[in-house]
């Protein structure tokens, strides 16, 4: 017996199925570019202000900062990924124990009376009743060689699963405390139109008085009246609206660190901040920084386990069992005697010879799987690369955009002084004042969208970047079978 699990013990290392070996990221005729077409207008960024982690820190902002904390913690939908990461974890070290010997003990006592009148398969003699008592402490081990591999690449696929739940972990992450940092962003550019809008108001409201005076005395005719107090009134309304908006982007932030929206509030603070410099790094890098795109590599190599699998369910499965062994006696002072001991020892092995193409159609359909995996993950790729172009794209439009749009408001503001005067010189109606100030208020409006643009898109850049995750995290994830198990529940 001990020869025999010896010889499976050395031979157990003949797994079957094929080893696992990082698919290319892109196909033959599409090889991965050098650079980002985009990036020439991203300042050179030292190395030690890459975002590691807590990327948000880039935008030197502490109130994001404590936001960004506080979602860490009070997210739910974070605490959820983090609970089936840990539900994952398990499941892999479930998976790790078919390793070891199984021992089960099935303690029993009882007392029997047998009848007198039972059938005594043809014997001449009549039988007697009796009654006696059973005491019996049996021990089952069972042990399965794994000779081809079933247990260990079932093992290699669970932890597969476990790093690529890790990866899919850090990317909710990621996403959530971008979605936080974009949010936040935008309702500091609503704080920032709230104020332009109240500007506007207040100086529409010092000319509608203006106006009124020249009405009252005689200058000025009924029509400029009206015009002015439409064009303030259109522009409370805008106000209305904005604070509208700001109201609901403060709730979702609410819920985002994991508060009611009820009672949560956060202070006015007008953005002023301009974007910082990202650095971008080469395309190669991005596989290592992405974490949904290692979260399908890690696919990849559970779905290649699986073939393993499937190729393994052709060879025998080789079970070493010891069953009944134990102590059993009519008499519990004599159970732990010597001859109350009993034991039997024994092994088999399963081995598939017709199985109606089962196992051949399994092999067929992981190898299709493994194929589809490895689609999947270089779609990712496509993917992640086409956000970090659009990023690079947008902030880079967005900045000459920008640039205009300041001096687009610079021209409104003299438009506005000039139709003052020749309005009060009587040169011009009143309606050039209405349209300057209509004019001057949308610009500014405009460049302080333009503003939040940038910051969002720097966000959604750094997002496209993986934040600083490096794919190097997930060897620290997965589980490894330990000699301890052999005596765990």
């Amino acid at each position: 017996m001990l020869g025999a699990l010896g010889l499976c013990l050395v031979l157990g290392s003949c797994t079957v199925g094929p080893r696992y070996q990082k698919p290319a990221p892109m196909a033959a005729q599409a090889p991965m570019p050098a650079q980002w077409q985009g990036e020439s207008w991203q300042l050179a960024a030292p190395a030690d202000d890459e975002p590691r982690g807590e990327w948000w820190r880039l935008f030197h902002d502490d109130k994001l900062n404590d936001l960004e904390q506080q979602l860490l913690v009070g997210n739910q939908s974070l605490v959820a990924a983090r609970d089936h990461l840990e539900s994952a974890r398990s499941l892999v070290r479930a998976s790790t124990a078919g390793l070891f010997p199984q021992l089960s003990a099935d303690p029993s006592a009882y007392r029997e009376r047998g009848s007198g009148n039972r059938p005594l398969n043809g014997a001449a003699s009549t039988s007697t009743p009796y009654t006696q008592n059973a005491f019996t402490v049996p021990f089952n081990i069972n042990y399965e060689v794994d000779l081809f591999g079933h247990v260990r690449k079932g093992i290699e696929a669970a932890n597969a699963t476990l790093q690529s739940t890790a990866a899919d972990t850090a990317n909710a992450q990621l996403v959530l405390s971008a979605e936080l940092a974009a949010d936040y962003f935008t309702l500091r550019q609503l704080d920032a139109e709230v104020q332009v809008v109240e500007e506007n108001s207040n100086y529409q409201r010092k000319a509608l008085d203006l106006v009124n005076r020249r009405h009252d005395g005689g200058i000025a005719n009924g029509l400029d009246v009206a015009e002015q107090k439409s064009l303030l009134d259109a522009t409370l309304t805008q106000l209305s609206l904005v604070k509208q908006s700001r109201a609901q982007y403060e709730h979702a932030i609410a819920v985002l660190v994991g508060q009611a929206a009820t009672g949560f509030h956060l202070e006015s603070a007008p953005l002023t901040s301009v974007p910082p410099a990202v650095p971008v790094g080469v395309p190669s890098e991005m596989l290592q920084r992405r974490p949904d795109i290692a979260s399908a590599e890690r696919l990849v190599a559970a779905a290649n386990a699986q073939v393993g699998l499937a190729k393994a369910a052709f060879y025998p499965r080789i079970s070493l069992a010891g069953t009944g062994g134990g102590w059993q006696s009519r008499d519990i002072t004599t159970l732990a005697n010597a001859p109350s001991l009993f034991w039997a020892v024994g092994g088999d092995a399963l081995t598939p010879i017709f199985s109606g193409g089962r196992n051949k159609a399994n092999l067929a359909a992981a190898r299709s799987g493994y194929d589809a995996s490895v689609a999947t993950y270089r779609q990712s790729v496509l993917t992640a690369m086409q956000q970090v172009e659009d990023g690079l794209s947008s902030l880079d439009t967005l900045s000459k955009a920008s640039g205009t749009q300041a001096a687009a408001v610079e021209d409104a503001r003299r438009q506005l002084s000039i139709a003052n005067s020749r309005y009060i010189g009587g040169v011009d109606t009143y309606l050039d004042v209405v349209t300057a100030e209509t004019i001057l208020l949308n610009n500014q409006r405009l460049d302080v969208q333009l503003l939040g643009q940038r910051m969002v898109a720097s966000v959604y850049l750094v997002k496209a970047l993986g934040g600083g995750w490096d794919a190097k995290q997930l060897e620290k994830q997965k589980v490894k079978p330990k000699a301890s198990q052999i005596v765990q529940p």
